[in-house]
């Protein structure tokens, strides 16, 4: 009898996937090939992802030729570095604020001008923090990501042990023998408020960039527009914050098109401003004083201090500035490559910006009561008005870079549950992750037109940018020395060097702006107050809801219960019912079949979850289960996606998820074909029998033909399905907390929260489900004030496990540890090393814990 699967109704062209390749091979020569190799205990969705991963997915997966890297690193010229090229426009006034005391401040000032973006920009990000990228993704999700990944700091029991076998999900752990590694990651998972203060961190440092957003524009803004006073004395300080309202205004009504509308002119436009900025400086340089070069003599950093002791420190509030949007530098990675922002950084940006402060303070050694207007006013009269220009073009440009950067954030934040649900729009087809959120856009339009309009000047914006500024810097050296010690394995000495040079310099800074909390400083924290805020109200409530579905989800000895009522009616359909559990049946599905007794022929129970991750390949995004019993057709699927992932693929998204559970059904055909051939079964394989027979019986006593037969039903089943209709079942859940609950607590959940998210986007706006097509199911939670997620325990019987193969006579033993849940113990199992040659059709026969998706042909190792 022919075994070929062509008569089955749409499934040819994926079956070919996952058949031999040589149609001349039997199955007995299959068998051969399977032989000595690791087998799944239940057949997987996973199996078939890792046949078509192309190879790893990430930042450095290929070799980028020099030609890419140059283009690449012209083009980060325009959307890397606006901020951090504009902050000549106005360093030296924020510094100087009560005018130059003695000439020789001005060589102390530019010293540490000097050292400060040799040490912060270049020395720490160029070479160290770059290095911490998360597949080529940047910023503080991107470091906290990488230390959730290295230790389960996680609040929500989530985990699967498939995670870590997505191409991405890089580990390379600790062993016992590093013991401050080992110990660190110990501290930090076996501590709930090591966990705590992780996200309380991460968030704290996402509100405070969120803020920079708004000041950058205020401020670069104001700065560009108030250079017209050397042109014109008549113009008054209230005009120039009216033209600067109007600019923004406009900057942020045409957010909407995109930044791939008009971004192929910011690299040009940036480049135009370094070269004159670069150009002038080197001009006055030569002119006024070639003699401010000694300001490469550190000595007179401390003659700067001795000589005016606290208005020093007070002024590094101000010279801070000069480094603003350096945290640009890794958020930013993700869209070139380390060595492209390393080039650009070094050739283009370090240089003009030493060449502008230089002549600027050359410039100021003839002229110190010109501090208030240094950059205009050190512009030769020839080059006055291209220089206005350029610099309300470049103004122009590094808000446009924060702006889309704060769109980004949110985008990431809101991945990771950490923000309430807002209207993602993709404004690109061709370049992924260029996204616009209205709210967000009109929030921030908001708030920078009332901060022009009530600080009018930009001495006061910079006693707030800078805290903003220094913030975050702080927080990701603390992120960076954890991953030193944790990830890297850096000698201590190493991380004490670090401490000592570069976080003291930081903490210093950070001690300077927060002095002038009251003449401006407390405008970030006041948006970051308000953020974090709602961040914690979303973010906490979320994790009762998801530990509440856990206390309370239906048992699977229940669910074969509510399948075999006679009273149930099964109508054609297919039913996508969506949950947060990737473990268990919802409570809200027991609730739906008590006041709906009707269930379509084909369940699906759809989790929508977020790895510690920047991207997750199309291909291993979609897992599949199949959950007890067998003949009621019902499955378990959980969408992986990276919080850096879009949730805006070619295909609609239920035809997606149609498709690779066509494809998990197939390959579980050919899996159990193979072990038929083999005649080695033993009860362990998951041939999923959509006629209820028993999994236990021998699949020796079942030919090709019935499971061929099987195969066509459930094809055929799940086609008829979906010519039926697909119906989207989602839980519209009120939310409120247990009687006897603090009354802080009962306002942030019964109020704050519902109000959040009854007035924010609706989870089918979210995932662009038709409204056609949509059934709410409603139910109330009572959720408890103080989950306690130690006691989140996945009952064993609900915990699908893998096989051990029979271990060889000369093998060595490592241990192999398992997570499901964050209450659950971890299996201690004894595996080996063994090297699998990794069928063309298959490359799933990998050991459980390997590091990294196996090539063809490649060793699986399992970790020490």
């Amino acid at each position: 009898m022919s075994t070929s699967t062509s008569r089955i109704p749409g499934v040819t062209e994926m079956s070919s996937e996952v058949a031999p390749k040589n149609p001349e091979q039997s199955m007995e020569q299959v068998s051969e090939e399977l032989q000595g190799k690791r087998i799944f205990r239940r057949f997987d969705s996973l199996d078939l992802e890792s046949s078509t991963v192309p190879g790893r997915h990430g930042h450095g997966s290929k070799a980028v030729g020099w030609s890419v890297i140059l283009q690449l690193a012209f083009q980060s010229i325009g959307i890397v570095y606006g901020d951090i090229g504009t902050s000549p426009l106005y360093v030296y006034a924020s510094t100087f604020t009560n005018g130059i005391k003695h000439n020789d401040d001005i060589l102390g000032v530019l010293s540490l001008i000097f050292y400060t973006l040799t040490l912060i920009p270049l020395f720490k990000y160029v070479f160290i923090v770059l290095q911490a990228n998360d597949n080529g993704e940047g910023g503080t999700f991107a470091l906290y990501s990488l230390i959730c990944r290295y230790a389960k700091v996680g609040l929500i029991p989530n985990q699967q042990a498939e995670d870590q076998e997505v191409s991405n999900f890089q580990l390379d752990l600790p062993s016992s023998r590093q013991r401050m590694a080992s110990g660190v990651k110990a501290k930090l998972e076996n501590s709930q408020f090591a966990k705590f203060f992780l996200l309380f961190a991460t968030m704290l440092g996402t509100s405070m960039v969120i803020g920079d957003g708004v000041l950058t524009p205020c401020m670069s803004v104001l700065s560009a527009v108030g250079g017209i006073r050397k042109a014109t004395t008549e113009i008054t300080e209230d005009m120039i914050v009216w033209i600067s309202v109007a600019i923004l205004i406009f900057l942020f009504m045409v957010q909407r098109l995109g930044t791939d509308k008009v971004g192929y002119s910011f690299a040009p436009i940036i480049c135009v401003w370094f070269a004159l900025i670069g150009g002038i400086g080197l001009f006055n340089f030569i002119k006024f004083d070639p003699t401010v070069i000694k300001a490469i003599n550190p000595q007179y950093i401390v003659q700067y201090f001795q000589r005016n002791k606290k208005e020093a420190w007070v002024s590094l509030g101000g010279i801070v500035l000069a480094i603003t949007g350096t945290e640009a530098l890794f958020a930013d990675v993700g869209h070139f490559t380390v060595r492209s922002i390393q080039i650009s950084m070094c050739s283009v940006t370090y240089p003009a910006l030493v060449l502008a402060y230089s002549g600027q303070a050359a410039f100021l050694r003839k002229h110190n009561d010109l501090v208030k207007e240094t950059f205009f006013e050190s512009t030769p009269d020839p080059l006055y008005w291209p220089m206005f220009v350029v610099a309300i073009l470049a103004s122009i440009v590094a808000s446009q870079a924060m702006i889309s950067g704060t769109f980004s954030i949110v985008q990431q934040s809101l991945s990771l549950g950490c923000f309430p649900r807002v209207k993602i729009v993709h404004t690109s087809t061709k370049y992924e992750g260029q996204v616009y959120i209205p709210e967000v856009n009109y929030l921030l339009m908001l708030a920078c037109i009332s901060v022009t309009l009530v600080f009018k000047n930009t001495e006061k914006i910079g006693n707030a940018y800078g805290i903003a500024v220094v913030f975050v810097m702080t927080l990701t050296s603390a992120f960076l020395v954890l991953i030193m010690i944790m990830i890297w394995k850096s000698h201590i000495l190493l991380v004490i060097s670090y401490v000592l040079v570069i976080s003291s310099v930081e903490l210093l800074y950070l001690s300077s702006v927060f002095y002038k909390f009251a003449q401006g400083g407390y405008l970030p924290l006041a948006f970051a107050a308000v953020l974090m805020t709602i961040m914690y109200i979303w973010n906490d409530v979320h994790r009762r809801k998801y530990f509440y579905e856990l206390d309370h989800k239906v048992p699977l000895g229940k669910l074969k219960d509510i399948a075999a009522d006679t009273n149930l009616c099964r109508m054609p359909g297919l039913a996508l019912f969506y949950t947060d559990l990737v473990q268990g049946i919802p409570p809200i599905f027991k609730h739906y079949v008590v006041n709906v007794p009707a269930l379509h022929s084909v369940l699906v129970f759809v989790t929508i979850k977020s790895l510690p991750i920047s991207k997750v390949p199309i291909e291993e995004r979609f897992l599949f289960r199949r959950v007890e019993p067998k003949d009621q057709n019902v499955f378990r699927c959980v969408v992986r996606y990276g919080y850096t992932d879009t949730r805006s693929e070619d295909e609609p998204f239920e035809k997606m998820l149609v498709e690779r559970l066509k494809e998990y059904i197939i390959n579980n055909f050919w899996f159990s074909r193979s072990k038929l051939s083999n005649g080695k079964n033993d009860g362990e394989l998951d041939v999923g029998f959509a006629n209820g027979e028993d999994e236990n019986n021998d699949v020796k006593d079942v030919d090709e033909e019935k499971l061929q037969e099987v195969l066509e039903r459930e094809i055929e089943a799940l086609d008829q399905a979906s010519r039926a209709g697909i119906v989207h079942l989602i839980g519209e859940n009120e939310v409120v907390a247990v009687k006897g609950a603090s009354l802080g607590k009962r306002f942030l959940i019964n109020y704050a929260f519902n109000f959040l998210e009854k007035n924010l986007r609706q989870t089918q706006n979210v995932f662009d489900i038709p409204h056609k097509r949509m059934l709410k199911v409603g139910m109330t939670y009572e959720v408890s004030p103080d989950p306690n997620a130690e006691k989140a325990v996945v009952p064993e019987e609900e915990i699908l496990d893998f096989e051990l193969p029979p271990e060889p006579s000369n093998t060595r033993h490592v241990e192999v540890q398992e997570f499901h849940g964050v209450g659950n113990k971890p299996k201690q199992r004894k595996g080996h090393v063994a090297q699998l040659k990794v069928l063309k059709w298959s490359k799933v026969l990998a050991q459980k814990g390997s590091s990294k998706r196996l090539e063809s042909g490649q060793p699986a190792l399992v970790h020490p």
